[in-house]
């Protein structure tokens, strides 16, 4: 890495996707912690939301946050195999590609620390030029499966950015 390269600032978006922290019922912890993994990486998060688990209402605050410049969208929670976690459905369906190895490396790593990784559905995907990351919903999980990737984010949104990389 070139140290004379200016670093890329990445302005990030966080969802929390939790029907029960949309309707006041439950305190967000998920969207907070990944603020808090985020602004740690040196990313600036420019916007956060709650949506409840619903494909529409997801696609919708993703869609909201790359239109207000977000590079990087990090979501938290809908990723698992209940019937109401429907997050990967809803954003493979606006998605113009996947990228598969974000979502490798999490389950992979993952597995060192709990069997039940094996279960988890996150993923990435590129909504227009917008990196989206979906990460599960328990906030400790979250964040450990952000600092699993994390190293290959902002190569990534300069990639897709068509910024100058150091690669």
């Amino acid at each position: 890495m070139d140290p004379h390269k200016p670093k890329t600032v990445v302005r990030a978006g966080i969802i929390t996707i939790s029907d029960r922290a949309s309707k006041g019922l439950y305190d967000d912890l998920g969207g907070p912690a990944l603020r808090q993994a985020a602004q740690r990486h040196g990313w600036q998060v420019i916007a956060q939301a709650l949506a409840p688990d619903e494909q529409a209402e997801i696609q919708r605050a993703i869609r909201q946050q790359v239109g207000e410049g977000c590079q990087l969208v990090l979501t938290t929670g809908g990723t698992g195999v209940g019937p109401r976690d429907v997050t990967p459905e809803a954003v493979r369906a606006i998605a113009v590609r996947e990228v598969p190895g974000f979502g490798e490396v999490m389950r992979l790593e993952s597995m060192k620390i709990t069997p039940n990784a094996i279960l988890s559905r996150s993923l990435a995907v590129v909504v227009e030029r917008t990196l989206v990351i979906c990460l599960p919903g328990k906030p400790s999980g979250a964040v450990q499966c952000l600092d699993f990737v994390a190293d290959a984010i902002p190569h990534c949104v300069e990639v897709l950015q068509e910024l100058p990389t150091s690669c």
